[in-house]
């Protein structure tokens, strides 16, 4: 059998980042005048985090290989992405802005098409994923494209990227991830249709 070990670290570490997303950007909202600095160390590592635990998911091979099929490249683009804010935590806003805002416009898109493939597997949640996925992608271009250059509205906006994309991760991780614990390894199957076409 496989060991559904790795399925549940990612499962489980995908909501437990998610939820403290979800908590900075309601603190970001409430208290725009946070230090930028201190934002910059937060979201290096928790960029870091994330891209860990993506690369976790990727290759636990959950049974429906929908939640995670994308995050080889995503999540070392999050640890990648991580390094640099961490490299430069005293960087402008606009800096920032540019660096949260491809990643969150990314797996905006990123989850639309797994919405698709959710509703193609007979998920009945799948809507919600896409709606919470197009406004995941609406945050993240208005992050990168920056409509203000005042401080207080970018780290508000920041925040509600943050909110909205923890609440997406928590829906595909919720609907979309499931754990079989008498799933066998795709070898066995492979060898196991082999056999019986013989």
């Amino acid at each position: 059998m496989r060991s559904v070990v790795p399925m549940k670290t990612a499962k489980i570490g995908y909501f437990v980042i998610s939820v403290l997303f979800c908590v900075l950007g309601i603190v970001l909202i409430t208290s725009p005048g946070t230090s930028v600095v201190w934002l910059g160390r937060l979201l290096g590592v928790g960029m870091i985090v994330f891209g860990a635990i993506k690369l976790v998911g990727y290759f636990s091979r959950d049974l429906f290989r929908l939640a995670f099929q994308y995050d080889l490249a995503f999540g070392i683009l999050l640890i990648a992405l991580g390094i640099v804010t961490l490299a430069r935590p005293n960087g402008a806003m606009s800096f920032l802005c540019i660096v949260f805002g491809i990643p969150v416009l990314a797996d905006g898109l990123f989850k639309i098409q797994i919405s698709l493939d959710a509703k193609r597997f007979g998920i009945g949640q799948w809507w919600l994923v896409l709606l919470l996925a197009a406004l995941t992608c609406v945050i993240g271009l208005l992050l990168v494209i920056r409509p203000s250059d005042a401080a207080r509205a970018l780290m508000v906006l920041m925040g509600i990227s943050l909110l909205l994309d923890g609440i997406l991760n928590i829906c595909v991780a919720w609907f979309c991830v499931k754990i079989v614990r008498n799933q066998r390894p795709d070898g066995i199957d492979e060898e196991y249709e082999e056999l019986k076409d013989e």
